[in-house]
């Protein structure tokens, strides 16, 4: 049976916020965290907008979702984000205990897993879920900015 509200339906939200991120000139991330099947909280880079080096879209997801609630802990929430969290994010993810954290493609240089850091033990991590279409997002992003 086909479940509407699944992994892949919320990764596509995640996907657009990466691209509203994209059209802004940012590197295109985007994260949205969901708690009981509804969106909460939704974020995109804008490390370039903001001039500030951690105003990754998780950060800016984990901000919105603790205010959203009004508690510090998203231990039944779920992330989704288009690019496998840094260490910056993976280390906030363990403080809010997120329940879930589902990402789109890997990150072989930066990402969380690379460097041995760990999430919180209770949080279940997916890695894989519409990577090619995040891949894709992060090619063009970069190849616009090579043609420069």
């Amino acid at each position: 049976m086909l479940q509407p509200f699944d992994d892949t339906y919320f990764m596509r939200k995640a996907l657009q916020e990466a691209e509203l991120g994209l059209t802004k000139g940012e590197v295109p991330v985007g994260a949205i965290i969901v708690c009981n099947g509804q969106i909460i909280a939704k974020g995109h880079n804008q490390v370039e907008t903001l001039n500030d080096p951690t105003a990754h879209a998780e950060m800016l997801a984990f901000t919105a979702a603790t205010n959203f609630l009004g508690s510090k802990y998203l231990k039944d929430c779920t992330l989704y984000v288009t690019l496998e969290p840094c260490q910056m994010c993976a280390g906030a993810a363990f403080w809010t205990q997120i329940g879930r954290i589902v990402f789109g493609a890997a990150d072989e240089q930066r990402g969380f897993q690379h460097w041995h850091c760990k999430v919180h033990p209770k949080t279940d991590v997916t890695g894989g879920v519409l990577a090619t279409e995040s891949e894709a997002l992060l090619k063009q992003f970069f190849m616009q900015m090579r043609r420069g």
